[in-house]
């Protein structure tokens, strides 16, 4: 698995940040661990979130979140290189000989891909069946992101909604000196909680989310006008030279047209 060092360099430094920010201001860290505040935060927002969607697509925002970490997915490059492998057998044995060989494809569309033009269909039926399959993919695909960002919307109300519970329990206990000063530490520390983790974990999140999905599609794309060049035949190179629109490659030639000097004519 590749760790997405972006992710975890943002959680140390938005955290660290704010803890130590808050010590050099004075403040301690047991004043904002707050376990009731807490409660309130993460609970409140959980519920709300499991009210606005099915328990389907806040599962699978949960499972698409540990992506965030880490990946398995392979890169454009490798993912261009085992096309091309397979348009290069295709193209000396015919598209029939990738039978066998499509079963150990590293992504389960592709090999779904490559099979539709095994089992003989035409190019344009090809196309129309995939890009369905690319439709539903989209629409599937950005759940987990909208789960976190109805997340990020919530928390913070949810974070006030506990700051006036916590003083609903200051004002019924005025005359015990020692709840007046928990309750005032719950009221704020849920404001704290909810803002802190609708701007520093789900929003970014979703956000990443949403970039994630876009690099998927992208790479699904790209197996589709490959898969389409295998079938019609083309020269692998053709198919590479196409293909290669989909992989970032930075030592790719620049494609913009040198300056020439301009020579005055008469």
């Amino acid at each position: 698995m590749k760790l997405d060092l972006a992710t975890i360099l943002g959680i140390i430094v938005g955290f660290g940040a704010i803890l130590l920010g808050n010590h050099l201001e004075g403040g301690h860290l047991d004043a904002i661990v707050q376990p009731t505040a807490a409660l309130i935060v993460v609970g409140g927002t959980l519920g709300a979130v499991l009210i606005s969607f099915p328990l389907s697509g806040v599962i699978h925002a949960g499972k698409a979140a540990m992506s965030l970490i880490g990946t398995k997915n392979r890169t454009p490059e490798a993912l261009l290189d085992e096309i091309l492998g397979y348009a290069r057998k295709a193209r000396k044995d015919g598209i029939v000989a990738l039978d066998k060989e499509i079963k150990n494809a590293s992504d389960p569309f592709l090999a779904r891909a490559i099979m539709l033009g095994v089992d003989g269909i035409d190019s344009q039926a090809m196309r129309d069946a995939l890009d369905f399959d690319l439709m539903e993919a989209e629409e599937r695909g950005e759940m987990p992101a909208k789960v976190f960002e109805a997340a990020g919307g919530y928390s913070p109300t949810i974070g006030i909604l506990g700051a006036v519970l916590g003083l609903i329990h200051v004002m019924s206990n005025l005359a015990d000196v020692s709840k007046v000063g928990e309750g005032i530490a719950v009221a704020f520390v849920a404001t704290i909680y909810g803002v802190g983790l609708a701007n520093l974990m789900f929003l970014p999140a979703a956000a990443k989310l949403k970039i994630l999905h876009r690099e998927q599609m992208k790479l699904r794309e790209m197996i589709v006008e490959g898969a389409i060049g295998i079938l019609q035949g083309q020269n692998p190179k053709l198919i590479e030279s196409k293909l290669r629109a989909f992989v970032h490659d930075k030592h790719e030639p620049s494609t913009e047209p040198s300056k020439q000097p301009v020579t005055a004519t008469a």
